[in-house]
């Protein structure tokens, strides 16, 4: 996953594409896992992370996974 350079976001989960104006909102855990992209980690090390520090199945990490990477195609936030 890697968001393109333009992209801001905030650790409150504010999301916003200066390209076309357009803003969204990321529950905190969206928020963390964009983070965590914008510093360079790549997707195993993130998934690792969440499955020690969240009380969720490996198989619902990843539904949610393609779910939030789906979302982020659809708004054109991904190179």
């Amino acid at each position: 996953m890697k968001l393109k350079k333009n992209i801001a976001t905030s650790e409150s989960g504010f999301i916003f594409n200066p390209a076309t104006g357009d803003s969204f909102a990321a529950n905190p855990l969206a928020a963390d896992i964009l983070a965590r992209a914008k510093e360079g980690l790549n997707p195993a090390a993130i998934k690792a992370d969440i499955l020690a520090r969240y009380d969720v199945a490996p198989g619902q990490l990843e539904k949610d996974w393609d779910d939030l990477l789906a979302q982020l195609r659809d708004f054109n936030l991904l190179d």
